[in-house]
């Protein structure tokens, strides 16, 4: 299991660094070619290694029940994910094997993946179960075209989908706890934008733009350039505290409860990042779909050991709409105008400091993985 700081040890180096007026720093600069934001051959590169990596592709609970499904594309592969009646879960490329069709669109439940084009119907564990007027195809064997599968795991709330390798038994140990059984989706949805996909990734993972960017909605409830910054495994985990974590200071170490002080921001590496704020946790699947284009797929869920009566679900999706409208706006805001300024071409490379050690363990990670 990731080796991350207890929820008491992150209350004390942050009022540490309330203190001493500091924050986690990185051991050096990242200078990232700003090609590489644009570059149509290192898209390329880096969607292939989407392929190959176990991504996380959904919360656990969206396919709670025997014939849940979640159908989208990922890395550019329409993907199928679904619980079978053995209850367990699997990936399948979304394409009949008749004509390509795709078996299922969006989010539902489904007894069978039928394809609307001609009817070839198949279980859900993806064996083809039926073709209509099947006299017409002579020698086709059901066997032989059963949906193709990719590899799913199931770990940490989590489904992860490896489309072109084996997910590694051990790639689970290196990720701390993250969503709960209790932790209910109350709402999800897709959109997009025409920006690069790790420009996305990058405005989630610093607090060095907390005030010249949210001086007035998040900068108020928290600080400016102070974070936790930890790294395990490919992946990173920052956290960022609240001015009400001053109320802690008199409690016992043994009896301070974080939650509702902080929120942690995880990213798992490449392309997702799972938020965990004061009433809700959000995950984003950041899709690339060219160098200047980025779908994103968004689900809300309740935090843990939260029952979600009326009142709470009201709350979070309070919670939810306030970070939306305010502070993700104008991350949004800056981040197509970083799009748009990549082709002024005033930089060759962007220069990340030591305040933003999360992303340059990333494009660190990155650069790592492209060139094995």
């Amino acid at each position: 299991m990731a080796q991350l700081l207890s929820d008491q040890q992150i209350i004390e180096r942050i009022f540490h660094h309330i203190d001493h007026q500091s924050t986690d720093e990185g051991e050096h600069l990242w200078r990232e070619p700003t090609q590489n934001y644009l570059s149509q051959s290192r898209f390329q590169q880096e969607r292939q290694l989407l392929r190959q990596l176990p991504v996380a592709f959904c919360p656990s609970s969206v396919v709670a029940n025997v014939g849940d499904y979640v159908a989208r594309t990922a890395a550019g592969v329409p993907i199928v994910v679904i619980r079978g009646e053995d209850g367990a879960v699997r990936a399948f490329r979304n394409a009949c094997r008749h004509r390509g069709m795709q078996v299922a669109i969006g989010e539902g439940c489904a007894k069978v993946l039928s394809c609307t084009y001609h009817g070839w119907t198949y279980r859900l564990d993806g064996r083809l179960e039926f073709i209509p007027h099947d006299r017409g195809f002579p020698g086709v064997e059901k066997d032989e075209h059963s949906l193709v599968p990719v590899f799913a795991l199931e770990s940490h709330g989590l489904i992860f989908v490896s489309q072109d390798a084996p997910i590694d038994e051990d790639f689970a140990n290196d990720l701390p706890p993250l969503i709960s059984d209790d932790q209910k989706v109350f709402a999800s949805m897709e959109s997009g934008d025409q920006i690069n996909w790790k420009l996305n990734v990058e405005a989630a993972i610093e607090g060095y733009h907390i005030k010249p960017t949210h001086k007035e909605t998040f900068y108020p409830y928290g600080y400016d350039n102070l974070n936790v910054v930890e790294r395990f495994g490919k992946n990173a985990r920052v956290t960022y505290p609240f001015r009400r974590i001053e109320k802690l200071r008199d409690i016992a170490p043994g009896e301070r409860q974080i939650d509702g002080m902080v929120t942690y921001v995880y990213h798992l590496f490449p392309n997702v990042v799972i938020a965990v704020l004061s009433d809700h946790t959000t995950m984003t699947i950041n899709e690339p779909v060219s160098p200047h284009e980025t779908r994103f797929f968004t689900y809300r869920l309740s935090n843990k050991t939260k029952i979600m009566s009326e009142e709470q679900v009201a709350r979070a999706k309070r919670d939810a709409q306030f970070v939306s409208d305010s502070g993700g706006k104008e991350d949004q805001a800056v981040v197509r105008a970083i799009q748009a300024g990549l082709d002024s071409g005033a930089n060759e490379h962007f220069t990340y400091g030591r305040f933003e050690k999360a992303i340059a363990h990333f494009h660190t990670t990155l650069t790592d993985e492209l060139q094995r």
